[in-house]
């Protein structure tokens, strides 16, 4: 439940988390739309790769053919992009998103990867921005494997990517280990809530 009154203040506000595949991101965020003592809407991402069985378009992301994104790449309507895991496919946020949560009175919480962040961090210099980590390398290690779903090779990706990730961690804001969940959750709204008081002073 969202506590504080004074959303309508906090209007144009952009949240920004960034961390490693197996850091509990999923969570965290699904956590903090609920929770958080400020009004989060998360952004919904757009790709071209098909949708998987139960996904919704416009609630999971976009699903666009690649001309359609390309096309949009054009017109610039994309706040950052990427191609990711050398996958073919394309992912990227919408500067519209920002605009939908703002129409609605809420942080735009982004939800992406260091090099986007970089990238929105230049265009949303005021941007609250936290990188979540996992207490050290061997337990990220340790929640990679534990999850079953990603072969050896796949692994090996994750744990370069998640390295050179971490060289660019000292350029946000605040960064939270989530070593305990409940912890973890509990300093995020903490900085929100702080954040939001220094906005309104």
């Amino acid at each position: 439940m969202n506590t504080l009154g004074q959303q309508s203040q906090s209007s144009q506000r952009v949240l920004i988390m960034s961390g490693p595949s197996g850091s509990g991101k999923t969570t965290i965020v699904n956590r903090l739309i609920d929770e958080a003592p400020v009004k989060l809407m998360k952004s919904v991402s757009a790709t071209t790769r098909k949708p998987r069985p139960q996904e919704v378009d416009g609630e999971d992301y976009y699903f666009l053919t690649d001309e359609d994104f390309r096309d949009r790449l054009a017109g610039n309507d994309f706040l950052e992009f990427a191609e990711v895991f050398a996958s073919g496919f394309l992912y990227g946020t919408l500067r519209s998103e920002v605009e939908r949560a703002w129409t609605e009175k809420a942080w735009a919480f982004l939800e992406i990867d260091v090099e986007g962040a970089l990238n929105v961090m230049q265009q949303y210099p005021d941007a609250v921005t936290i990188f979540l980590k996992t207490p050290s390398a061997e337990e990220f290690e340790r929640r990679l494997r534990s999850r079953g779903t990603e072969n050896e090779e796949v692994i090996r990706k994750r744990l370069a990517t998640a390295a050179s990730e971490l060289q660019f961690a000292d350029r946000y804001r605040h960064i939270v280990v989530n070593d305990q969940l409940e912890r973890a959750i509990g300093e995020i709204c903490e900085i929100l809530k702080s954040e939001e008081t220094a906005s309104n002073a």
